[in-house]
């Protein structure tokens, strides 16, 4: 075979690979826009003599429109959908009962899930999936969002390896074995794989990564970036109001059990005498947030309480034998930071309220507004006795123009209520999303049709997850405008602006030419050492091109080698193929790019955490493909 001649055009190509690099790694500028700078000098470079094959002018902006970006878009959206039922909030309640609230419990829990997903569909459907999941996790637990997200993308990334419909590369591969099985005598055949032949494979890497995340996530991670949802804004609001109004109080979950002296009491009753606030009952299933006051206690039952926990223990719980659960459990949802928290309410000049207590005008249970205090003119009155004021039965206090109420809500409600005239929301930094669970259905149809479709047609990935999306919209589970603001466009940019450069490196045959040159220095190597060379040259490819494109190219080289240094040409192709996915480096794979934002990375992450990654996924993936085949 001809040797592949260094040209000038390629020349160009390697220099803007360095230099995006440099950008990628430096974070001079963003990384999104660092992409489109790359995108324009090729474009720009095209145009002098000489690099017309850079680029081709219409072709240059065609990376928004690729498959794979359009994936991203739909993924995003049908994500979003599925959140905005409340279905991903209910997840990431399951994942925290049964994995509790700790980091060291979460990660293999929520990671391993996705490696399993990740198996059976598009590695970055299964992250965009849960990127919602974790969100809320990451609000709920105080863990950040930077602690999660990495292990949960990487594994994603890894479950692709776990079937041969798993990722792009290993679906690409029987066919690429097939058209060169024509070129082959009927002795060099190759058999095709079957859709588990990689499985161990696959088991192993996604073992290797929860075990890395977990016995050296507390170094490889980064700190405090990224928050889950608005989680981080509500406890702001909670802090405030401690330092204004100087309401310190936890959430409880108390047991009443059956034959408690406290049946047949009122909760209001029990709120003065015991300076509580009453929040939640749950009585035989049947759940009620911001209860009436005159509601009565039944047994048995659970009580949902923002109080003092010494106050709570010792002049509540203790004496009426009643037991304070760990952590919240039937009301984990409901008071989550993502679903409800501590509002200011201002009662205006002219409202109807003026003149009635909260007792009267029902404001529980026609506004869903528990108050916890009243602030007038320089007087904070509440349930609770401090050195400032005395405790007071708020519940009988006739209310007045200018007086703010510190209340109780779930945020759904208390976006309702901004439209009230009556009342005038003073607070503004809260999840501002109206949920709609009666959509589930909907979005569970989509979901599974979108599924549905991916597995068992032919039909081109996009489409079939646009038509999820689409449907998603259609069916009023979003609307438009929910689904735009859904999308990360600076993951849309970063993804198109990287897809020329990635063509430009294989339309001038630079990705050639880089192949010989390192294939030449392994000339006369061991067997073993050949295909570990190969495995390297298909990560380093697949971080500057698409793992679709180092595959086509570097297949037929893999077969070439293979069988003219006496390997199997099968499992040398098969090499390259499992490499393509050993994509962590830096965030130019899809998965990398979808999780930087929400969490906060920077590329210096990716490079640090995703270095040891790139090395261990090499060593197992080598002994793997040693011991299986």
């Amino acid at each position: 075979m001809e040797a592949t001649v260094l040209t000038f055009e390629m020349m160009a190509v390697l220099g803007l690979l360095g230099l995006t690099v440099f950008l990628f790694v430096s974070e001079i500028i963003r990384i999104d826009l660092a992409a489109i700078v790359i995108m324009l000098m090729l474009g720009a470079l095209s145009t002098l003599p000489g690099l017309g094959n850079l680029a081709n002018g219409a072709e240059l902006f065609s990376g928004f429109s690729s498959n794979a970006v359009i994936s991203i878009i739909a993924v995003m959206i049908i994500g979003a959908g599925l959140d905005k039922t409340g279905l991903m909030s209910k997840v990431a309640a399951l994942i925290m009962k049964r994995g509790g609230t700790t980091e060291a419990r979460i990660v293999p829990i929520v990671s391993g899930t996705v490696g399993v997903i990740s198996s059976f569909m598009q590695n970055v459907g299964a992250a965009a999936l849960f990127l919602p999941v974790i969100s809320r996790i990451s609000a709920r637990t105080e863990i950040p969002m930077s602690r999660l997200a990495m292990p949960m993308g990487f594994c994603a990334i890894l479950g692709g390896t776990i079937t041969m419909v798993g990722s792009s590369p290993l679906i690409l591969l029987n066919d690429l074995l097939m058209a060169s099985n024509r070129a082959l005598p009927a002795d060099q055949q190759m058999e095709p794989f079957s859709l588990f032949s990689v499985t161990p494979i696959g088991i192993m890497l996604v073992l290797t990564g929860l075990l890395y995340f977990v016995l050296l996530g507390r170094w490889v991670l980064p700190g405090q970036r990224g928050r889950g949802e608005d989680g981080g804004a509500a406890r702001t609001m909670q802090r405030y109001v401690e330092n204004t109004y100087g309401l310190r109080a936890d959430m409880f979950e108390v047991c009443v059990p059956e034959g408690s002296i406290l049946i047949g009491q009122t909760l209001s009753d029990i709120m003065v005498a015991h300076h509580l606030y009453i929040l939640g009952t749950s009585y035989r299933g049947h759940k009620v947030i911001a209860p009436m006051s005159d509601t009565m206690i039944e047994a048995p039952a659970r009580l949902a309480i923002l109080g003092l926990r010494r106050v709570l223990k010792d002049e509540f719980a203790e004496p009426y034998g009643l037991e304070i659960m760990t952590n919240l459990d039937v009301f984990a949802d409901d008071f989550a930071a993502t679903e409800s928290g501590v509002a200011e309410v201002v009662i205006p000049p002219g409202s109807s309220l003026i003149g009635q207590s909260p007792i009267q005008l029902r404001l529980r249970q026609t506004h869903g507004l528990s108050v916890l205090a009243i602030h007038r003119g320089e007087e904070t009155m509440s349930h609770v006795e401090t050195e400032d004021h005395v405790a007071t039965h708020i519940g009988e206090v006739h209310l007045q123009a200018g007086d703010t109420l510190v209340v109780h809500v779930k945020w759904e409600r208390l976006t309702r209520l901004k439209s009230d005239q009556d009342f005038v929301v003073v607070t503004s930094d809260f999840p501002q999303e109206e949920l709609r669970p009666h959509k589930v259905n909907w979005a569970l149809g989509f979901f599974f049709m979108t599924l549905g479709l991916i597995l068992f047609t032919d039909l081109l990935l996009s489409l079939a997850l646009l038509a999820g999306a689409i449907g998603m919209i259609l069916s009023r589970v979003l609307s438009i405008d929910e689904a735009y603001d859904a999308v990360s466009w600076s993951t849309v940019f970063l993804l198109a602006s990287l897809i020329p450069l990635g063509m430009a490196v294989q339309n001038t045959g630079t990705a050639a030419w880089i192949a010989e040159q390192i294939l030449t220095l392994l000339d006369g190597w061991p067997l073993w050492s050949l295909q570990v060379g190969l495995a390297i040259l298909a990560t380093v490819f697949t971080l500057v091109m698409s793992n679709v494109g180092a595959t086509v190219l570097l297949v037929p080289l893999a077969i070439s080698i293979a069988i003219s240094s006496g390997g199997d040409p099968a499992v040398f192709a098969l090499t390259v193929a499992i490499s393509t996915s050993n994509s962590f480096l830096i965030p130019t794979h899809q998965v990398n790019a979808l999780i930087m934002g929400p969490a906060g990375y920077r590329v210096v992450d990716f490079v640090r955490s995703g270095g040891i990654m790139t090395v261990l996924f090499l060593i197992v993936s080598m002994v793997g493909l040693t011991i299986f085949f």
